[in-house]
């Protein structure tokens, strides 16, 4: 930018974050969150209060008084004042946005209010299927640039591990901008599709079932094929010779297992593919895929290794289903011990529908990790390690949006959130690239004190309250159709820096 654009009077700069945008009037900054209005520095997203209301269940004390104190910190029954819209306060060593004091059962609390630039941030994706998506380490790319891996998967759910400052910063250009475009999408609960190296297409979105190669999910398993044998061997004992669970990780043969040896079940004389691991637990009986049980299985069949003539019969009932009851099939063993697709009997039918109505809907969960960085910190007190102590001494509750943030144990103050718990569009970026997220950390006004904190700037709630804010009732997560001020900005129009 020349020097005539910087003395240019319509430019005004902005100092939100580290690109230091000049914007013109009626224009945003490159990160569509501030803007130039005839000259003043503007913040496009109003401030989010979380209304007070009472709470579903009031819990009052003897004398039919307020509640009781059940360690909520934060007091949901009174207006809170998120970090959603507060702005940022670059460089940091000035103090919060907000610094709001509320006198809450006669104790004067103070909540700190900010919204921190993370360059050091991503996303933990949990998505609840059975369908192997890739194996673990695998790239997880966007527009074809890496921004995370797969994790170690949980039970019935596939995990990914997404940004983090190696993507934002450590790689090319465009990997930086993808990836941050992602975390914002995902953190403010939009659809993403990504692919997996050597794995699947999907598409992840908070609050959503995943789409896996085209095709939606709709249960997670109930469990394990040792654990399905574990929960339903009695109902099946009448109905069925044997059972086989078809699983990626652990199959489970029911007249094997110990619960069909607890029912005294007739051993079948079938075996399966894999390796045994106990009784009736058998590992890699196929590869993983997106067919029965995570596994590349489509006929199951091609799992049953033997069938052992001195102890299968002629009749043998066979039911072969997975995890979660969505494929099975039943068979029963010709004079030639062949097994031979049957009619299923009602009971038995109910069985398989028992599993399915035991297994939760299938769901991607986005959980938002940061970490609060000294800068951060300087903007509430002015000896940042004391906030830190606070935090871990629990006189300080941290919350993101208003939603209570789990906070990791060890050094610093590094934070994990469900972007569902959050108001909508709680998330925003700069071009650095890095998300910013909003923070709030509430305590006692005399340990703010004691801390070090910046006193001078603490204002009564309610001078914040004012008619442009964003008002939101407790667990909403509806967008509230008003929450842009009036300012006809064009996203597209966007300051240069």
């Amino acid at each position: 930018m020349s020097d005539k654009d910087r003395a240019n009077p319509e430019k005004i700069r902005c100092d939100a974050c580290p690109v230091l945008c000049y914007i013109a009037d009626g224009r945003s900054g490159a990160c569509d969150r501030y803007a130039n209005h005839s000259g003043e520095l503007v913040r496009l997203d109003p401030l989010t209060v979380i209304q007070g209301g009472a709470p579903a269940v009031a819990f009052m004390d003897s004398a039919g008084g307020e509640p009781d104190w059940d360690g909520d910190l934060i007091k949901g029954y009174r207006p809170f004042v998120t970090a959603v819209g507060a702005g940022t306060t670059y460089p940091d060593y000035k103090p919060a946005p907000f610094i709001v004091s509320q006198e809450i059962d006669d104790v004067d609390m103070v909540t700190v209010v900010t919204e921190g630039i993370f360059s050091y941030c991503g996303v933990k994706v949990k998505i609840d299927t059975d369908r192997h998506i890739g194996h673990e380490r695998a790239v997880v790319r966007v527009d074809g640039e890496a921004i995370g891996h797969v994790m170690t998967g949980e039970y019935g759910s596939k995990m990914l591990s997404l940004g983090g400052v190696d993507h934002l910063t450590g790689g090319s250009k465009k990997e930086g901008r993808v990836t941050c475009d992602a975390l914002l999408r995902l953190c403010n609960r939009e659809a993403v599709e990504m692919t997996i190296d050597d794995g699947v297409t999907i598409v992840v979105q908070a609050g959503h079932a995943p789409i896996i190669n085209g095709e939606h999910e709709h249960l997670m398993r109930v469990g394990c094929g040792s654990a399905a044998i574990g929960m339903f061997a009695k109902q099946w004992l009448p109905l069925v010779d044997e059972v086989i669970v078809v699983d990626d990780h652990i199959t489970g043969v029911l007249s094997e297992h110990e619960a069909g040896r607890g029912l005294d079940m007739r051993p079948s004389g079938i075996r399966v593919t894999g390796r045994k691991s106990t009784a009736g637990r058998y590992f890699n009986v196929a590869n993983p895929g997106t067919g029965w049980g995570g596994t590349d299985v489509v006929d199951p069949l091609t799992i049953i290794k033997s069938i052992d003539p001195k102890l299968a019969w002629s009749g043998l009932r066979l039911l072969m289903i997975s995890t979660t009851g969505e494929q099975w099939e039943f068979y029963e063993l010709d004079d030639e011990l062949i097994p031979q697709p049957a009619d299923i009997s009602k009971p038995l039918l109910a069985t398989a529908r028992r599993i399915a109505e035991n297994c939760e809907p299938s769901l991607c969960s986005v959980l938002f990790m940061g970490g609060a960085g000294g800068s951060l910190r300087a903007g509430v007190t002015e000896n940042p390690v004391r906030l830190t102590r606070s935090v871990k001494d629990a006189l300080t509750y941290v919350s993101c949006g208003g939603a209570k943030a789990y906070v990791w144990p060890g050094g610093g103050i590094t934070v994990m959130v469900d972007v569902m718990e959050m108001p909508t569009n709680s998330f925003g970026y700069v071009p650095t690239p890095a998300l910013v997220a909003p923070i709030e950390f509430t305590l006692r006004r005399s340990d703010y004190a004691a801390l070090g904190g910046h006193t001078d700037h603490i204002k009564p709630v309610n001078s914040v309250l004012t008619p442009d804010i964003r008002k939101l009732s407790p667990n909403s997560n509806q967008p509230d159709p008003n929450d842009r001020q009036n300012y006809s900005w064009t996203k597209s129009e966007k300051g240069k820096h």
